[in-house]
């Protein structure tokens, strides 16, 4: 599940001032790309060092917001007895990224272990605050998850900074009840999803195909992310290329921005009281989401029991399939932990066990990263009555095959997505001109980014 409260800016300078603990320089090298070649780890850590500290009495603190994740932890106890683990729950997303970025600047407070989201991870790396975990052994782990899950947890380098968790390869939930009865045709290409908003607008004006959230910047960047887009990509080592704007991003604006002028498309704030009720009610035919979308629905749409389904998003080419994410977690070592090996064998233990990580998609209800599970027939086999009985995990462990392993996220995430609500998201919600606001976000991050000492291509 991402994390579903709007983020806020923070000035990277003041924090690496404050900080006093790295360069600025050293700092963007954590998490530069471009003509950097790979860097040797640090020296493995030996079997017997590993066996002596998983037998000596350690107390790690673990930040996550998890529901119950203590039932996972329990097993990671369970085996290693002397390795105490207490869970700390500091807020879902930003509040608990807030009162991270608060405790490592003091130099106090911080835990041993924390979850964050796979586009929070640049924040940290940037500030050099997350343990390399390659002499841990989690170099060896890398077959084991979804190709572009590790290239999300990967630095420039070879580092691997965390352990993915959960994912969010974005498909469309449709109601199979309103296609039927409007004569709609599932949509394979976004022309014939276009076609679609208007037939069905028009025969039934109280509904709308979809809704596009003007509040939600993360379905922006998965869309953009399917359209093939690279709006950050860092090189060097404080170099960052910025283009949110770029032509693909353009007819991604475009599009969205003429379907919300033309009326045929809703755009109103999800997860709010009025949007619930509009997926109850009918007003919406389909939700653009993502793998955690279905158990969700189920959950808060429960008077549509059986009527919906589920599909890979329409594509831009129908030749290449083609998919983004939206939302997912991951479990990093902070750097200034006294326990590195407890924690990273901690962090990976949680993440790959065959048991731990099935009991976070049976327990939790999260989307898998680890391909065993996608692969269990169990999981993958899965029927429910919510949706007619369809295999929808196998569809979107499908989905998931398609999605770019080579997508960035930039380490000032909290103001794009702050820009991008000012600018995009206003745009839509009062159906003005998006891909002008395209060149607003572009202006506001470039901006930004050079007062915070990059050197920005682009804009």
């Amino acid at each position: 599940m991402p994390e579903l409260v709007p983020n806020h800016a923070f000035s990277r300078r003041s924090f690496l001032a404050a900080a006093g603990a790295v360069s600025l320089g050293a700092a963007l090298a954590a998490c530069s790309g471009g003509g950097s070649t790979a860097a040797p780890a640090a020296e493995k850590v030996s079997q017997a060092d590993i066996d002596k500290a998983m037998a000596t009495p350690t107390e790690l603190v673990f930040w996550s917001w998890a529901p119950e994740i203590e039932q996972e932890v329990a097993l990671f106890t369970k085996k290693y007895p002397a390795i105490k683990v207490t869970v700390q729950n500091a807020g879902q997303g930003t509040p608990q990224y807030t009162k991270l970025r608060t405790a490592l600047q003091a130099g106090t407070g911080a835990p041993d272990l924390a979850q964050v989201e796979f586009q929070y991870l640049p924040t940290f790396t940037v500030l050099d605050s997350l343990l390399d975990l390659r002499p841990y052994g989690a170099d060896a782990l890398k077959a084991k998850f979804v190709d572009w899950t590790w290239g999300q947890v990967s630095g420039p380098n070879g580092e691997v900074f965390a352990i993915p968790q959960d994912t969010g390869p974005m498909g469309l939930l449709y109601r199979q009840d309103i296609f039927d009865r409007y004569g709609i045709a599932v949509p394979k290409t976004w022309d014939e999803f276009a076609d679609a908003a208007r037939k069905l607008h028009a025969a039934a004006p109280d509904v709308y195909l979809t809704n596009l959230a003007s509040n939600q910047p993360a379905a922006w960047h998965g869309l953009l992310w399917q359209a093939g887009d690279k709006p950050y990509t860092m090189s060097g080592k404080s170099d960052i290329t910025v283009a949110v704007n770029s032509p693909a991003a353009k007819k991604l604006a475009g599009y969205w921005g003429g379907l919300a002028k033309e009326g045929v498309i809703g755009t109103e704030t999800d997860f709010t009281d009025s949007w619930y009720a509009s997926l109850n009610n009918g007003k919406y035919a389909t939700w653009i989401t993502a793998a955690w979308g279905p158990a969700f629905l189920s959950g808060s749409a429960k008077a549509t029991a059986g009527k919906w389904r589920a599909a890979p998003l329409p594509q831009w080419d129908a030749a290449k399939p083609s998919s983004g994410n939206w939302g997912g977690s991951t479990t990093a070592v902070l750097k200034g932990t006294k326990n590195p090996i407890a924690a990273a064998m901690f962090a990976q233990f949680l993440n790959s066990d065959p048991e731990s990580a099935k009991m976070f998609a049976t327990k939790q209800l999260f989307f898998p990263a680890t391909k065993a599970l996608l692969a269990d027939p169990s999981f993958a086999g899965d029927t429910p009555s919510f949706y007619g009985g369809q295999k929808v995990n196998e569809v979107f462990s499908a989905i998931g095959e398609t999605v770019s392993p080579e997508f960035q996220w930039p380490p000032f995430l909290d103001q794009a997505v702050t820009d991008w609500t000012e600018t995009v998201g206003k745009s839509l919600a009062d159906k003005t001109d998006t891909v002008a606001a395209l060149d607003q976000w572009q202006s506001r991050i470039t901006t930004f980014a050079k007062n915070q000492g990059f050197t920005v291509q682009g804009g």
